[in-house]
């Protein structure tokens, strides 16, 4: 009996620049850039004092007053970007069994806002060691257990079957549709609502990154401080965001019709065993696991014909990526373009896997290749096509999309045409 092919046939984002699909598209494809000088509180006494954040509205999104009232920031930008995702594939959940339908949802670091929030509260803005939680929200334990996000997603769209969170670091996003595919493959469910959400931006994430120095000083050109592949690279930029997808079995997709953006067609994950935050400049993790994804969507290296890159923009992430696509793909390395969206909409952590999917599936259904904004100045030891500046028109048939996450993960996923991968 040959494997269930799973597809994507509904795509939903909420990201900087815009909410929807459409105006994320656009600001891709326009080569402009999302972030700006922090916002949400005064980041004064902070090293790195820039985000792209995104101007969201839940209520003018569709969220109850209950419902913000529930939800931790992430939760919110779930639950519209699911929505809009379940809308965009057309498929009517109402005359199917709910147990069949699955969620999945990616996140690093939870329900960071609200928690921080909360801690201000019950500790009077810091002052009381001993904290009151008579001033909690009542739905604080649902800030504590990041689970909650995989329920809120799967009471908004009726699913009643497999439930579940993936924490993997940056890689979050990647792993939990690789997941979600694999619940398809092995019949758990015939359909399931994937992706992932992170909402960072806040005192205590700028503290963290400050410390070991991973986020851009470069304060005063925030349009500018995200240069992934750039020689005068010197950190990343914290974002915020959600993507969301809506995934079914290749037959069952094309037997009601459904517009059809991508087949997964392989995916893989390892972990380096190395380092917490360090990795090896040789890149041999991620190679592997973009060997193992290849080799399970039956493809040869030379059919790829565009590596959307993790492409963080820290001087060691960008050499040992350069690295690892080399190892992988030989040659063709030299001859794909090779392309990051953070330096648009920032990394959001948990939830830029997901996000750098939608963009590979948007790339294939217009045939551009988003560029790298922001990368001006070539740096020798990241010397393959980058894509600078401005988008390109290129036939796109199968894309490589690669995440990087601290604990040392590393993870792949291949994107291709249903015609083009195998039977």
């Amino acid at each position: 009996m040959s494997a269930r092919r799973v597809v994507i046939t509904g795509v939903g984002v909420t990201a900087p620049g815009g909410v929807g699909t459409k105006d994320f598209w656009n600001l891709l494809s326009e080569g402009r850039t999302a972030t700006r000088g922090i916002t949400f509180f005064d980041p004064s006494s902070f090293r790195s004092r820039v985000a792209a954040e995104i101007d969201f509205d839940p209520e003018e999104h569709g969220l109850s007053p209950q419902e913000i009232r529930r939800m931790d920031r992430a939760a919110q930008l779930a639950v519209v970007t699911a929505r809009e995702a379940l809308a965009d594939s057309g498929l009517d959940l109402t005359g199917a069994d709910p147990h069949r339908v699955g969620v999945t949802i990616g996140s690093a670091v939870g329900a960071t806002m609200g928690l921080d929030q909360e801690y201000r509260v019950v500790s009077d803005g810091g002052r009381l060691d001993l904290v009151d939680h008579a001033y909690a929200v009542p739905h604080l334990y649902n800030y504590l257990v990041p689970s909650s996000f995989a329920a809120e997603v799967a009471w908004a769209v009726g699913a009643e079957g497999p439930a579940t969170v993936v924490s993997t670091g940056c890689t979050s996003g990647l792993d939990s549709v690789g997941h979600a595919a694999e619940l398809i493959r092995e019949g758990s469910a015939c359909a399931v609502v994937a992706g992932a959400t992170d909402a960072p931006i806040s005192p205590i994430t700028l503290a963290c990154f400050d410390a070991i120095k991973a986020t851009t000083p470069r304060n005063d050109d925030p349009e500018h401080a995200s240069r992934p592949f750039d020689g005068t690279r010197n950190g990343f930029v914290l974002g915020e965001g959600s993507a969301v997808f809506v995934l079914e079995e290749l037959q069952g997709a094309l037997k009601r019709g459904a517009h059809i953006y991508a087949e997964i067609a392989g995916y893989a994950s390892r972990c380096n065993a190395f380092h917490m935050t360090g990795l090896r400049p040789d890149g041999v993790e991620m190679a592997e696991a973009i060997t193992v994804a290849l080799a399970e969507a039956r493809l040869n290296p030379e059919a790829i014909d565009y590596v959307n890159a993790h492409g963080s923009g820290t001087k060691q992430n960008d050499r040992h990526e350069t690295a690892a696509f080399k190892k992988s793909l030989g040659e063709h390395a030299y001859r794909t373009p090779v392309s990051s969206i953070k330096s648009m909409v920032g990394h959001s952590l948990g939830a830029i896997g997901s996000i750098e999917i939608a963009a590979s599936v948007l790339a294939m259904e217009h045939n551009v290749v988003p560029p790298t904004a922001n990368l001006h100045t070539p740096d020798p030891e990241c010397d393959l096509d980058y894509v600078p500046l401005t988008a390109r028109e290129h036939r796109t048939d199968a894309v490589l999309t690669v995440g990087s996450g601290f604990g040392g993960f590393q993870s792949a996923m291949v994107l291709a045409r249903p015609e083009r991968s195998a039977a």
